[in-house]
């Protein structure tokens, strides 16, 4: 553990000793492909074409892991025999705490300058951004278009446990049972959504599957259900998750490069794209786990910055687009440069303003936070 120890001390930023390192690998490759792709925005069609090639959809790596993590922690309760709201509550609040006041932080900055630069700007229609309401089953709105997935993971941390104190307290099912049903439920709900919307011909390209399926609440909830899935087989097959974990990672990469590929090989969004591509992606994500999951701790270099990455991952996504590109890139003179170098300094302070912004808020935001949060509201997953 003496990387650790030399990165706390390096940056500053707690780590406690339930960190996986396998599901830090996961996080910051995760985060650096969205990183990646809102960069592709500041660089040339021609050249970032051949970028492409190599990132993958973060988001939905994110949905699979988040929900793999968080139904790690609702599996325990329900084990505990303690399953009531009074325990949901507190659930609640240590994945509001967690989550909220980061995602607040920025909307606030975000609203202010508006308010401040843009006259025209109506801050009474953003009302529904504070409800996470704005892409619940309408397009999302071109303001703070970050905020659409964290719209996604609110509902599912409010509506999944719900849906299995439902079925446990009102109709009776064993625990097991109420998740189960609940996973197929969701997963079968979003899945039919996204067909319908195929077969009565909304899905015409690219922009109407990104924002009419891909950014979407009731279109993406299952994807964090596989990560449910996950965490159910992780406690109830371990065995089975570990003896097999090089096999299923395999399988996962290939999952992966299939969906990649489809996207690639097709002029138009088919069936595949539009129902099945975020189950492939999902399920792809889903085997990967296994592996990753196995890796306990890590040492180098290479260790230390991907850790790094990790523990800032969740103010990154929320600062590289809209704050850093939108705001601080667009408010500087380019013009005095020869354009190829404008497009290295502007790709080159992206990547600096990301990191050197997230870094801030997780060491003087969201980390007070979490210890606060720790004192005040005990539980044994301190680590997420």
């Amino acid at each position: 553990m003496k990387d650790q120890t030399l990165l706390n001390s390096v940056f500053g930023i707690a780590i406690t000793k339930e960190r996986n390192y396998g599901l830090d690998i996961i996080r910051s490759f995760a985060i650096l492909f969205v990183v990646i792709g809102h960069g592709g925005y500041l660089i040339e069609r021609e050249r970032y074409q051949y970028i492409e090639w190599f990132i993958f959809d973060g988001v939905s790596i994110f949905f699979v892991l988040s929900g793999f993590l968080i139904g790690g922690i609702l599996l325990r309760i329900l084990s505990s025999n303690n399953f009531d709201l009074k325990t949901l509550g507190k659930f609640w609040a240590r994945r509001w705490l967690r989550t909220l006041p980061n995602y607040f932080l920025v909307l606030w900055i975000l609203l202010l300058l508006e308010l401040i630069f843009n006259e025209k700007f109506n801050v009474w229609n953003k009302f529904e951004y504070f409800l996470f309401s704005q892409n619940l089953y309408t397009a999302h709105p071109a303001f703070f278009p970050e905020a659409w997935s964290l719209s996604i993971e609110e509902w599912f941390y409010l509506t999944a446990p719900l849906l299995i104190l439902c079925f446990n307290k009102l109709f009776h099912f064993r625990i097991t049972h109420s998740l189960l049903v609940a996973i197929i439920l969701i997963i079968f709900f979003s899945m039919s959504i996204r067909f319908y919307r195929y077969e009565i011909n909304l899905i015409n390209d690219i922009e109407d599957w990104d924002l009419l399926l891909r950014k979407q609440v009731i279109t993406r909830l299952d994807s964090l259900m596989f990560g449910m899935i996950g965490a159910y087989v992780f406690k109830n097959f371990k065995s089975i998750w570990y003896k097999y974990k090089v096999p299923f990672f395999v399988i996962g990469i290939l999952l992966f490069a299939t969906t990649k590929l489809s996207f690639f090989i097709e002029n138009e969004v088919g069936i595949y794209q539009s129902v099945f591509s975020f189950t492939t992606v999902s399920i792809g994500t889903l085997f990967i786990l296994p592996f990753l999951s196995s890796v306990k701790s890590g040492k180098g270099i290479v260790f230390k910055y991907l850790t790094f990455i990790s523990l800032i991952s969740y103010p990154m996504y929320l600062v590289n687009l809209s704050l850093v590109q939108y705001w601080v890139l667009k408010a500087i003179n380019w013009t005095q440069m020869n354009a190829y170098l404008s497009i290295l300094a502007k790709y080159g302070l992206y990547w600096i303003l990301t990191i050197l912004i997230s870094y801030l808020i997780t060491k003087y935001f969201e980390q007070p936070i979490l210890r606060f949060r720790d004192k005040s509201i005990k539980s044994k997953e301190k680590f997420l």
